[in-house]
């Protein structure tokens, strides 16, 4: 096995003397009882403290680890595993296929890195991940002294082996509903406080979870109400799809504003009646919608305007456009769905819903319009960040998935991640079968379901992936009038999920399922419970199939699909049928493909199977994850600019609630904050303009947001200095003097000290030069 990792990466030596180390040390620690290895982990704790380096404690932490693996979980770490581990504790990527145990490898770093006291985030992709680990991973801590804790949407939990023992089974059954089954009692979670969690020494939560709790701390009234202690070390779960499918959307804490539903159902009614190509001109590959002059003098007309882009109508033109992209580029059922009266966004990655996340700058609004919901109010913004921004507050990162490499050079610019490969603990035997590709995707539909009755009628289980809801229930359709039974998955029938898994690995069984049924799930040979005997009848049969029925914008995505078949070591298959209909070849690159079918006059149901066809497809996926790619570094851009001031405006709040000071020099620095934010998203809009004046918007944007934020910043200054006497004189003066207040009031002043007047520290130069700087 370790022969065979050196053809994944060069360091992969030094990784074998310390895996070797590791494996040297567990005949001395397996005759220990518990309580001896807990004091080997205080020992451990201790010297952590006192000095030693983390490396040097590695071989001797992650052998407790992996002992304490085995006595809890009847589980031992794989050396793969532990190389894993070894690669998340460097501040690295570990890439490592889909059903080797990332969810174990991360805890031997984890828990290293906690034994400086500091505290370690672990980052899940849901709040169900998020609790079914500490439960399951706690085991392990609590057996080596450590406290484990989760944050939860709700509430937040910690880890307690005793806490079930004080509860009814009743009480037990009504938290097990809440929290959901897993294999071990959810019951051993005890809620408690968001500020006792964060002071657990291990900390498993969502990246929302985690990023929204740093904002509410930025806007918390008293240090006593935050709840987050410092950035030390966080390790990703799915880092791709945290720290890349998600980087375009910032997290924004905001409340409702003013009136504006009524704007978008006039906005909606205007854009219904005006034409594609014509009035509007849509650019696919970019996701871009732009109105030509035709459209403007009709929207115009209608609104009985002069000039849509004057300085007054500026807040009209911004209903227009959001309207517009709500109307020629989000689509039902693919890209939201309509349930309770409500828009609810299907995540495009995963395919769930995501029930109280609402699309930001008015785009939300635009769409409840468009379907005659109602229109709630325009939030307006008490503080945001980018996910980029918020994990570059960590002191080190790390991150493990199954799919990093194809983007690999985004993790190294954005974030300065590496990515490294780590091999499988059992031969990788599933068997990746060529693309097939049909003129129509009519033809391609009647292709998919003839393939799969063929399939169930020969005992296969087989998994069939769809790109959205739209597409999952057109296709169930099909199946049906065929006659083949079949289970859909999909946002719409989320409640049924673990049921339709749980046979999805059956004999004949046939799962029609959206992204849902790609990442983090685990489809059991046989069922699960698995039934040995039948298990033993689909490895024969050849394992578990799956079907893509269309290629997503990124290929990570595909192969996650594909990693539901052939985990550690068993047989499994996988197949992508596609059509020139679909938006991947449509748009990027379908037309080479286009031309060579009609060139040799190829009948619609006789598909083409080639290199060609499938280089082709990577070409234009490639093609889309470096436009998407750019749109991510072009938010990123202009998000520094503005992180540089928020952490500069959070340092200077931080460093007032320190300082106890009015609440009244705190709740002003809030409201010029959240004002500034408006301005700069005002800029934002504005500055795109000037590109047709052939100014550089980012340019333009770094000069102005600094002027803006000069502006803010003196603002403030000038309030705190004429509102001072309104106030308490000493508590401005701590304010105005800035970090050196304690030399100042040492001095005992009586009156307020004006900006121009000379410094009293006797220094003869003026207090706004001195201490008042």
């Amino acid at each position: 096995m370790l022969g065979v990792f050196r053809k994944f990466f060069d360091p992969a030596r030094k990784l074998e003397r310390l895996v070797s180390q590791i494996n040297d040390l567990e005949a001395a620690l397996s005759p220990l009882t518990n309580d001896q290895l807990k004091e080997k982990s205080r020992q451990l704790k201790s010297r952590a403290g006192k000095g030693d380096n983390p490396d040097q404690l590695l071989p001797e932490a992650f052998a407790l680890v992996r002992e304490a693996a085995k006595r809890t979980l009847g589980q031992r770490h794989f050396d793969v595993q532990l190389m894993g581990s070894i690669v998340l504790h460097q501040g690295k990527i570990a890439e490592m296929v889909t059903g080797e145990g990332k969810t174990l490898a991360a805890t031997a770093p984890a828990y290293l890195n906690a034994l400086t006291g500091q505290g370690v985030h672990v980052v899940t992709v849901n709040d169900y991940l998020a609790r079914r680990d500490t439960v399951w991973m706690g085991q392990i801590y609590h057996l080596l002294g450590f406290a484990v804790a989760c944050l939860s949407h709700e509430t937040a939990y910690i880890y307690d082996p005793e806490y079930q023992a004080g509860q009814t089974a009743g009480e037990r059954d009504e938290v097990r509903d809440r929290l959901g089954s897993f294999q071990i009692e959810a019951s051993y979670l005890r809620p408690i406080s968001r500020q006792e969690a964060y002071r657990a020494d291990i900390v498993y939560g969502t990246n929302h979870e985690f990023g929204f709790d740093y904002l509410r701390d930025n806007l918390a009234p008293s240090l006593a109400e935050q709840v987050q202690r410092g950035f030390n070390y966080a390790i990703i779960d799915e880092v791709d799809s945290i720290l890349i499918d998600e980087a375009r959307t910032p997290l924004i804490i905001s409340a409702p504003d003013a009136e504006s539903s009524g704007y978008y159902k006039t906005f909606s009614r205007i854009v219904a009646g005006l034409e594609k190509n014509t009035d509007y001109l849509i650019d696919e590959k970019l996701r871009s919608v732009n109105i030509t002059q035709e459209g403007i003098d009709k929207v115009e007309k209608r609104l009985r305007i002069d000039d849509l882009y004057s300085l007054e109508n500026l807040r009209l033109n911004h209903y227009l456009q959001e309207t517009l992209k709500a109307g020629s580029l989000f689509q039902r059922d693919k890209d939201y769905v309509v349930k309770d009266g409500q828009i609810i966004i299907v995540d495009q990655f995963t395919g769930r819903l995501l029930p109280g996340r609402r699309y930001s700058a008015g785009l939300h609004q635009a769409i409840e319009a468009k379907e005659g919901v109602l229109v709630q109010n325009e939030s307006r913004t008490y503080a945001q960040i980018t996910i980029q921004n918020y994990f570059r507050l960590y002191k080190k990162l790390a991150g493990m998935t199954g799919t990093a490499q194809t983007s690999a050079e985004e993790f190294d610019k954005v974030y300065g991640l590496e990515v490294i490969s780590i091999p499988t603990n059992k031969p990788l035997v599933r068997k990746t079968m060529p693309d097939v590709i049909y003129k129509t995707k009519a033809a391609k539909y009647r292709a998919i379901v003839k393939e799969i009755a063929h399939l169930q009628k020969a005992g296969w289980p087989v998994l069939v992936g769809t790109v959205s809801i739209e597409n999952n229930e057109e296709l169930s359709l099909l199946l049906g009038k065929l006659g083949v039974k079949h289970e859909v998955l999909n946002a719409k029938a989320h409640e049924r999920e673990a049921a339709i898994i749980a046979q999805a690995g059956r004999v004949g069984s046939v799962t029609v399922a959206t992204n849902m049924a790609g990442r983090g799930v685990d489809i059991i040979l046989g069922g699960n419970p698995p039934d040995q005997a039948e298990a033993e009848k689909v490895r024969e049969q050849g394992g578990l199939h799956i079907i893509g029925t269309e290629r997503h914008e990124a290929r990570r995505i595909d192969n996650q699909l594909r990693g539901r078949a052939g985990r550690q070591g068993d047989p499994g298959s996988s197949q992508f049928f596609l059509s020139l209909e679909d938006d991947v070849l449509r748009v990027f690159g379908g037309e080479r493909i286009k031309r060579l079918m009609e060139s040799f006059d190829i009948p619609e149901d006789l598909p083409i199977s080639a290199g060609l066809v499938s280089k082709a497809v990577e070409q234009a996926q490639s093609k889309i994850e470096g436009i998407n790619f750019d749109a991510r570094k072009h938010l990123l851009d202009y998000d520094d600019v503005l992180n540089k001031q928020r952490l500069t405006a959070y340092r200077r709040r931080q460093d007032l609630l320190q300082k106890k000071v009015n609440p009244q020099v705190l709740g002003m620095l809030d409201l010029m904050w959240m004002n500034h934010l408006e301005n700069i998203e005002a800029l934002m809009d504005a500055v795109r303009l000037r590109a047709y004046g052939q100014h550089d918007p980012l340019v333009e944007f770094r000069r102005e947001a600094h002027l803006l934020y000069q502006n803010m910043l003196a603002d403030f200054d000038k309030w705190v200095e004429e509102t001072g006497s309104k106030l308490g004189t000493a508590e401005v003066r701590e304010v105005d003097v800035g970090a050196e207040a304690s030399d100042v009031r040492k001095l005992d002043i009586k009156g307020k000290v004006g900006r121009n007047e000379p410094c009293p520290c006797g220094s003869g130069r003026k207090f706004k030069k001195c201490h008042g700087v």
